[in-house]
């Protein structure tokens, strides 16, 4: 075992250390440290199974190379990072994922990135929510994921997701409990009868969804009956709220703006006066400040 992976830490501002499990999140330079680790990764496994780069400053060369090194990772956010083909085949290399978090990223095909979710066939939470995906892309997600997946956050691609793509998910993937369809702008009231094929489906996302009329959620409660949670922001007015509420009293409506598939830190859990330091509902074991 490595001296890399004895520990496992939490990294606040800068990066430092690594261990079992990684944070650098937001990080805003590319330390020397680091850079040690990126030069150890390159030769030896790194033995890590969470790691967390969202929206870290870090060259997509440095972050090959520690992505190379990974082979057990279980838990990965990259969010919001430029990627390349050659990362998408690193990560592909895990195929004891869990958990992949891709959200706001680019710079990857949609050849690599079906390969990869072919690969990563025990995923159970993956976030590709506003990458910049083609029309492909989102061919490649909906024919590729794996049938253990049971959250999905798939927001954000407007004119790119349409109902044939919905049918190919649902078919593809029945267990699914969390699904974000937000900003598809073609969807319709059309889903809804293929929605239902999700019999475990308990929050279901379709904010910006236009093209759905209003009258025709308050059929979602009879027709989803393991519903709990949805949220349809920006296109129920407030003044149109209380009704909708009134029509589907067991249904939480638009009370969880934030997603949290897959994200290690969910949005929900910080505030000013508190920084969450768990990864994924972990604690970490050691703290650095600078």
């Amino acid at each position: 075992m490595n001296r890399f992976s004895s520990w496992r830490f939490c990294l606040i501002e800068r990066p430092k250390v690594c261990g079992s499990g990684v944070v650098l999140k937001g990080c805003e330079y590319f330390h020397e440290e680091l850079h040690l680790i990126v030069l150890y990764s390159g030769s030896r496994t790194l033995q890590l199974v969470e790691l967390d780069l969202s929206s870290s400053i870090i060259p997509t060369s440095a972050l090959q190379s520690i992505v190379r090194g990974c082979r057990q990772l279980q838990y990965l956010s990259l969010e919001a990072l430029q990627l390349s083909d050659s990362i998408i085949s690193c990560v592909a290399k895990n195929c004891n994922l869990l958990q992949l978090n891709l959200s706001g990223c680019s710079g990857f095909s949609a050849a690599a990135l079906a390969d990869m979710l072919a690969s990563c066939c025990s995923l159970e939470q993956v976030n590709v929510s506003w990458c910049i995906f083609s029309r492909d892309h989102v061919r490649s997600v909906v024919n590729h994921l794996s049938p253990s997946v049971t959250a999905l956050n798939l927001s954000g691609y407007r004119e790119s997701l349409a109902l044939d793509d919905v049918k190919v998910l649902v078919e593809r993937c029945p267990n699914i409990q969390t699904l974000d369809l937000s900003d598809s702008t073609l969807l319709t009231a059309d889903s809804f009868p293929v929605l239902k094929q999700l019999e475990n489906l308990h929050h279901l996302s379709l904010s910006r969804c236009y093209h759905i009329h209003l009258a025709a959620l308050s059929d979602l409660g009879n027709m989803l009956p393991s519903l709990g949670f949805l949220d349809v922001f920006g296109f129920v007015q407030d003044s149109q709220l209380a009704s909708l509420k009134k029509d589907m009293p067991r249904i939480s409506i638009n009370s969880r703006p934030f997603s949290s598939v897959a994200r290690p830190t969910p949005a929900s859990r910080l505030s000013p006066s508190h920084l969450d330091q768990t990864m994924w509902s972990k604690s970490c074991r050691l703290r650095v400040r600078f």
